[in-house]
């Protein structure tokens, strides 16, 4: 008597709508995969639908770069600082985060680059505030996910 082997959810079959250049059926697998990606199967905790923006590859790359410039511990300490509202110069976030100046320096002229920050002169004090209104909304997104309770 032969064994039936049974295919796995993922190996089976699922129809999907048909898209240029892609086949009618796919793996369930897949089709997940292509529901992540998307748009309209993003939603927000509230289960709305949100839209989403095509981007061009030239967008997404510029992105990419200023999220890893954004991903640095030190760096998204002095963005928790710098959204506090009260604007700090070089020194207080160094010392802050425990830093040298140099590195504090650093870390400041790279998310500066990626115009996340502004700075301003006052005598011959340079202090740092944010300037990327959007990142009040990353680091809420990071702080609910990585907060409390998170390893």
């Amino acid at each position: 008597m032969a064994t039936v082997k049974k295919k796995s959810l993922a190996d089976r079959k699922l129809p999907t709508r048909a898209r240029s250049g892609r086949p009618e059926t796919t793996s369930s697998k897949d089709a997940v995969e292509n529901r992540a990606g998307d748009s309209r199967g993003a939603s927000n905790t509230a289960g709305s639908k949100l839209a989403r923006i095509p981007l061009q590859p030239a967008a997404l790359q510029q992105a990419a770069d200023c999220l890893r410039t954004l991903a640095h511990p030190h760096r998204l300490q002095m963005v928790q600082l710098l959204l506090s509202g009260e604007p700090f110069t070089v020194g207080e976030l160094a010392v802050r985060c425990g830093i040298s100046q140099p590195q504090a320096s650093e870390h400041l002229r790279l998310m500066q680059r990626c115009q996340f920050l502004n700075a301003v002169r006052h005598g011959r004090a340079v202090y740092y505030e944010i300037a990327e209104p959007h990142l009040e909304k990353i680091m809420t997104c990071i702080e609910n996910r990585f907060g409390t309770g998170c390893g």
